[in-house]
């Protein structure tokens, strides 16, 4: 595959917003719960055992990797979780101390004075003034419309500042490939190779004419709520599409090259934190990443209607 800019996954930021959010201790019994799936950890072969992936992206070589025990959750965090964590801390996230955030351009709300402008290369992303994760699709929207569908507008900002209060932490890269594979080794996607098995849909992604006419034919055009596709073989909903998903890694296109076999971390420095999974705007004309072994990045601080978070248990 040529290369494609990570635009199409979502815009980034330019520059960090002129305040930043002070980091927030945990808190002593956060009144969210978590729904854990416990995984023994084991070694697995990590990456795209097809070579279909973009090369920018650094999905090869396939190489060994061994994890430890550790529990994730089985789904993105929510609008109703992540609204928990606003109301027990006050926590304002990027895009309202920006004042906007990226809206695909055939799902906002927005009136004309609202939008400030589109991204270079991808006119299809709005910049819109008050939309952030509690109005996913512009100001006059709300996420108590859409309270089990994942939280989207976090950064990966945001994403560790809810860990903190929570006591979780994000995935690393690893796990969360290790997690998303449901046992399956060198598979295309979660459940297999074929992406409509016997014509069933098992993921949120575009169908149609990108980017103009989404058919809707998985039953979505937007973010579905979690729990909406079957689970994996270890009990992870929606690991495929429906929103990107931060870890914990910084992104280096070389990393795999050199990767330890044990418990690898990411490397210390990126050119942005890696996201996984791809969401509910790709498709295989312009972006194949919701592969099991697929990967994409975006600056720390940015934001968009279709990136989002699960976590993993400290």
């Amino acid at each position: 595959m040529d290369h494609m800019p990570a635009a199409c996954c979502s815009p980034a930021r330019d520059v960090p917003p002129a305040e930043r959010a002070e980091p927030l201790a945990a808190a002593a019994a956060p009144a969210v719960e978590h729904d854990d799936v416990a995984l023994a950890g084991g070694r697995f072969e990590m990456g795209d055992a097809f070579d279909e992936g973009y090369p920018s992206d650094g999905e090869t070589p396939v190489h060994p990797v061994e994890l430890g025990g550790f529990r994730i959750d089985a789904t993105a965090v929510t609008n109703a979780m992540f609204a928990r964590f606003v109301e027990e801390t006050g926590y304002r996230s990027d895009a309202e101390r920006y004042g906007s955030s990226a809206v695909f351009h055939l799902l906002s709300t927005a009136g004309r004075g609202e939008v400030i402008g589109a991204a270079a290369g991808a006119p299809w992303w709005l910049n819109v003034a008050g939309a952030d994760w509690a109005h996913p699709t512009g100001p006059s929207s709300s996420w108590r419309d859409v309270p089990e569908h994942p939280a989207v507008h976090v950064s990966h900002d945001d994403a560790l500042a809810y860990c903190r209060w929570a006591g979780r932490r994000l995935p690393t890269e690893a796990e969360w490939e290790f997690a998303a594979r449901g046992g399956l080794e060198g598979r295309r996607f979660a459940w297999g190779d074929e992406l409509t098995p016997d014509g069933e849909h098992r993921c949120n992604i575009w169908q149609g004419e990108f980017p103009r006419t989404n058919t809707g034919d998985d039953g979505f055009v937007g973010t579905a709520p979690v729990r909406s596709f079957p689970a994996n073989g270890y009990g992870l909903y929606e690991v495929a599409g429906n929103v990107w998903e931060w870890c914990a890694d910084w992104f280096l296109p070389k990393y795999y090259r050199k990767a330890p076999v044990q418990e690898p971390k990411g490397p210390t420095i990126g050119a942005g934190r890696v996201m996984r999974g791809g969401s509910f705007l790709c498709h295989d004309s312009y972006c194949h990443r919701y592969r099991v072994a697929a990967r994409s990045s975006n600056t720390p601080e940015s934001s968009s209607s279709n990136c989002g978070f699960r976590t993993v248990a400290l």
